[in-house]
């Protein structure tokens, strides 16, 4: 079991301690904290230290309660803060502020003040004598670019009005209320900085581990942003290229590959920085020849052998290209795909689950030529990379047939096990599988998990279709961009599930023979938000406007870009029993087809 030490202090009790060395590691996000926060704490702890603006009506056996902070041992023997990076900074700042005040005071009050601040701020001697030159906060935040800043203003007490950081920014913020408080209140000066420090309470949280104070900050933080796992994989870059003196050509591409990635991974569970590496983590579990369905947790994956994966230039660079063909995928580039790619792409992204995109991942780094070399990067290689992303040239892309088929195997594979075997887990056992063989120099072809035809078709005609099972969404994008007149849509179009016969005229008219029917793939389509909200309760006659579009006295209303449903709104007049039953077999025959062209069954 974990040990923990834990012990409520007041401010004054954890800075002053003779032991305080604390550090905001590498892989700490940069300080954040802006007026407004600094606002709430300062109007939070005046009205605690002052209440009603009566000093008088303060209990000095009150404690103002600012939150946990959590941090561990590090092998330098410093307090490496998990949680609480922006509170400890922020009360240094303020702390700071109202020592600077304190320089010309000479009343009784005020030297002693000054003394417990000075304290709290720097570390002493063995007679308790400040050493001005050294803190007891660090900082080391790698894409940081202001933390010198913090650490100057600390020491000096200045800010220069060409600082513009949020510490410059804040530190003039508690100048100007400290000034307003002292100019307001200039006989009990001494009074609230001294509350502050005697009564306003944090409860330190000493890990024994990185792992067990990261894990305690998850469990405890439910208002910040936890530290992500890519954030601890950035200090072991961080490390890396600062031994090989690149610290600066490591935060301008970290930089930017963050930039991609908040642009490219919008959804979803993880961070989008998380998300890329969770992506390359497969690449590199196939090389490994990983096949068990069991998945290790992203940051078990990586800290195997002391994190030594991201010790390397190539690491680095592969998660860049990677960062780029995915942030390709999502503007459906026209210059890197073709429109057929484009296709079998958005129709990907209606996978009944995300397994997809790890392998389409593993496929693109071991088919894609270029620059991934390992090779030392000089400013000379780096600025090459700049362009070789920028430019996308022709050893960036993928062989445009290979990748077709492998989009066209590993959606049929994909579909047809959700259908048989609902349950992303499922899949794990046959995907893993074939990713090894694909980062091994083999075509992804399923040959151990093959479908029997019969088997399919009875799962079809057994299964029900409605609409909160993923598989539905995926049967009709599928069936809507098999059809090569279908054209491309842009990846960000809202469509929704469309009853062709509506539900409503059925419970009017009662003009099928089961109400099942509603639910068959033969009577649903992908239709555009837009247009399904005005649909949806209409008689197929009274449809046909919206799919083709009309004229209104507000203007032209554009129809579905949905080619089946367009193609429907001219040949049909009514959408009939018969009409479903028809079209639902075209729909299971041909994916039948579909999965016998590719190879996918017995």
């Amino acid at each position: 079991m974990s040990k923990l030490n834990i012990d409520q202090k007041t401010i004054m009790g954890l800075f002053s301690d003779s032991r305080a060395d604390f550090l905001i590691p590498d892989y700490q996000r940069p300080y954040a904290w802006g007026e407004l926060e600094c606002q709430t704490l300062w109007d939070d702890i005046f009205t605690f230290a002052i209440p009603d603006e009566d000093f008088t009506k303060f209990d000095k056996n009150d404690e103002y309660f600012l939150g946990p902070i959590v941090t561990f041992k590090n092998d330098d023997g410093k307090m490496e803060v998990i949680d609480g990076q922006q509170r400890l900074t922020t009360l240094m700042l303020l702390l700071r502020a109202f020592y600077a005040k304190f320089s010309n005071m000479k009343d009784k009050n005020s030297l002693a003040t000054k003394k417990n601040i000075e304290e709290c701020i720097w570390k002493t001697n063995e007679f308790d004598e400040p050493n001005m030159d050294s803190l007891k906060i660090d900082s080391v935040v790698a894409t940081d670019n202001d933390k010198d800043e913090f650490l100057k203003i600390l020491k000096s007490g200045i800010v220069e009005k060409e600082q513009k950081s949020n510490y410059a920014n804040n530190y003039r913020f508690f100048q100007t209320k400290i000034s307003e408080f002292l100019d307001k209140y200039p006989i009990y000066f001494a009074y609230l900085p001294t509350r502050i420090l005697k009564n306003c309470t944090l409860l330190p949280i000493e890990a024994e581990s990185q792992d067990t104070a990261l894990r305690i900050f998850s469990t405890l933080n439910d208002r910040g942003k936890p530290l992500s796992d890519a954030d601890i994989f950035k200090a072991q870059f961080y490390k890396y290229f600062s031994k090989e003196d690149r610290k600066d050509e490591f935060i301008r591409r970290w930089k930017k590959l963050e930039e991609i990635c908040e642009k490219t991974f919008t959804t979803g569970s993880n961070t989008p920085m998380d998300e890329i590496f969770t992506r390359y983590m497969y690449f590199l579990r196939a090389k490994k020849n990983i096949t068990q369905s069991t998945t290790e947790a992203l940051r078990k994956f990586f800290e195997r052998d002391g994190y030594r994966i991201l010790h390397d230039d190539k690491a680095l660079s592969e998660l860049e290209v990677l960062a780029r063909f995915w942030n390709d995928v999502s503007n459906q580039d026209t210059d890197r795909f073709s429109d057929r790619i484009l296709r079998r792409l958005f129709v990907l992204n209606y996978a009944p689950n995300g397994m997809w995109s790890y392998f389409v991942s593993v496929y693109f780094l071991k088919n894609k030529d270029g620059l991934i070399r390992g090779a030392r990067f000089d400013k000379t290689v780096e600025a090459e990379l700049e362009r070789f992303l920028k430019n996308k040239d022709e050893n960036e892309n993928l062989d445009d047939d290979k990748f077709f088929n492998f989009l066209l195997k590993i959606t049929g594979f994909i579909w047809a096990y959700a259908l048989i075997n609902p349950g992303v887990n499922a899949l794990r056992t046959p995907i893993y599988a074939e990713m090894v063989k694909v980062v091994n120099g083999e075509s992804a072809d399923f040959s151990k998990y093959k479908f029997d035809r019969e088997k399919v078709i009875a799962t079809f005609n057994n299964s029900s279709f409605d609409n909160r099972r993923p598989i539905t969404k995926s049967m009709l994008a599928w069936w809507a961009f098999n059809n090569p007149k279908q054209k491309c849509l842009s990846i960000d179009t809202p469509l929704e599930i469309e009853h062709i016969y509506a539900k409503n005229r059925y419970d009017m008219e009662k003009s099928l023979k089961s109400r099942d029917y509603l639910e068959l793939l033969g009577n649903k389509s992908l239709l555009e938000k837009r247009i399904n909200i005005r649909v949806s309760d209409y008689r197929f006659a009274d449809k046909i406007k919206y799919y083709k579009g009309y004229t209104s006295s507000h203007g032209e209303k554009q129809g579905t870009d949905i080619y089946e449903l367009r193609n429907m709104s001219d040949d049909f007049n009514d959408f009939t029993e018969k009409d479903i039953l028809e079209r639902n077999g075209k729909i299971i025959n041909g994916f039948i087809d579909f999965l016998d062209e590719n190879s996918l069954l017995q």
